[in-house]
């Protein structure tokens, strides 16, 4: 079955998912976000690769740090951003979501920038646009449901890649609630396509989801052991709006067998680096001790993911 993120030359058409995509596209992207960093230090921060496109940003959940970068990053490429208000626009009085992409079709977008929280729904909006016979609009998938969020995927890369310049000989451990992030799926996904020595999978049992191992994942259910040696720490938020019933005894319990505080994060390597995709929950996962310390890259994951999602939409714009 071709992977509908490739054009008929194996070329990146849409960002859905980072399944399916070579370590080489995956580079290709790191390398290019390189190139627009520097952009951010200009005093006149814009290119003009997107100049005349009309990217639509379509946020059906709330966001903010993933919104207002795709809107920095699109208008430093010199394109015209239009933010579609879900909570005021005709979805919200019973329009389908296929009707809405045919009515901004219309209005000539060349790019949407989707998060829902139907997982799929970016793959269902790129076959309408085949269907529908405007299958040069591009597709950039901001998050849906559990199952992917590319671009923070990505930036993730970008990050440890800055910190570490080499994947190989890495051990990174994804601590928390795995079993509801599309963080994590998207950032297993990257680090095994990017060669890592070891990805481990660290939480309780009712917040990691089964069959991990098959997605070349070590499990670990101990902080202690998931911890021990690790280059790269990545933790993630407890994402109670997602959870049917009682995963967890409460907040206080679960920092206290897997909240990153400086004793804890003493078991990893002294250079190893902390990540989180936010928000924080700062006492439930994170300590603010380590959150605000000299190992805490958080603040320039935000940065960074500005050149990357520049990059993604350059390059999907056929730049």
């Amino acid at each position: 079955m071709p992977n509908p993120q490739l054009n008929a030359h194996g070329e990146l058409a849409h960002l859905l998912s980072i399944d399916g995509l070579s370590r080489d596209i995956l580079t290709r992207i790191l390398d290019t976000a390189s190139s627009f960093l520097e952009v951010s230090d200009r005093d006149v921060k814009k290119v003009p690769l997107l100049r005349g496109k009309s990217v639509f940003n379509l946020f059906f959940e709330n966001s903010t740090r993933t919104r207002t970068t795709f809107e920095i990053a699109a208008k430093r490429l010199s394109a015209d951003v239009i933010n579609l208000d879900v909570a005021r626009s005709s979805t919200a009085k019973g329009e389908t979501l296929l009707d809405t992409i045919d009515n901004l079709v219309a209005m000539h977008a060349d790019m949407f920038v989707v998060r829902h929280a139907a997982s799929g729904a970016p793959y269902l909006i790129v076959d309408h646009l085949r269907r529908t016979g405007r299958s040069d609009v591009r597709v950039v998938n901001a998050g849906d449901g559990r199952h992917a969020h590319p671009t923070q995927g990505l930036l993730d890369m970008y990050t440890i890649r800055h910190y570490k310049k080499d994947f190989a000989h890495l051990t990174v451990a994804i601590v928390g609630d795995i079993l509801h992030s599309r963080v994590a799926r998207s950032d297993i996904l990257a680090l095994n396509t990017m060669g890592v020595a070891e990805v481990r999978a660290v939480g309780p049992q009712t917040l990691l989801p089964t069959a991990l191992e098959k997605m070349g994942v070590r499990v670990c259910h101990d902080l202690h052991d998931g911890l021990r040696g690790c280059d790269v720490v990545i933790m993630l938020r407890l994402q109670n709006e997602r959870m049917n019933g009682t995963l967890l005894p409460s907040a206080r319990e679960y920092f206290k067998c897997y909240g990153l505080t400086p004793k804890t994060l003493a078991l990893a390597k002294p250079d190893a680096i902390v990540m989180h995709p936010g928000p924080m929950n700062r006492g439930v996962e994170i300590a603010s001790e380590v959150a605000d310390g000299p190992q805490a890259v958080i603040l320039p994951q935000v940065t960074f993911g500005i050149a990357v999602r520049m990059a993604v939409m350059s390059i999907l714009a056929g730049n």
